[in-house]
């Protein structure tokens, strides 16, 4: 049960060691103003994307202690069939890794065309963790 007395007290008190702090006014919104919509954009059609997703999920809790390499033939491609090797679209593309559905920063990873290679870390991936790597290229027509 809160005694409100005392809680009224204590707001008191907060509100008087913090006198100096800075409290935004309330805004009210009477009208609302109308904005013309953004202008439509026609997409370039001599850029084309191309996407691979390679996805692995690990059978056994891996420890980053000393790094970690998986190579590409754990990952399965979109369409379900493992993979040899994985694409890399060099300079006109990136990679991102997922681990967990979290993207992770480029500076823990590298990948080459036969492997991953996660960085030594005090952590641990457990398993049934699920890895995914999304390569995006770009070309022209």
């Amino acid at each position: 049960m809160v005694n409100h007395k005392n809680h009224r007290k204590i707001e008191r008190q907060f509100a008087c060691a913090c006198e100096d702090r800075f409290i935004w006014p309330r805004i009210k919104v009477s009208t609302i103003p109308t904005v013309d919509p953004p202008p439509v954009i026609v997409p370039n059609d001599n850029i084309i994307p191309t996407v691979n997703r390679y996805f692995y999920v690990v059978p056994s809790n891996i420890d980053l202690t000393n790094g970690a390499t998986l190579p590409a033939n754990l990952f399965f491609h979109d369409n379900g069939n493992t993979v040899t090797e994985f694409t890399i679209f060099n300079p006109n593309g990136y990679v991102n890794l997922y681990i967990n559905a979290v993207m992770q920063e480029g500076g823990i990873y590298s990948l080459t065309t036969t492997s991953l290679t996660l960085n030594p870390y005090n952590s641990t991936i457990y398993r049934g963790t699920p890895i995914i790597i999304e390569s995006l290229g770009f070309s022209t027509k």
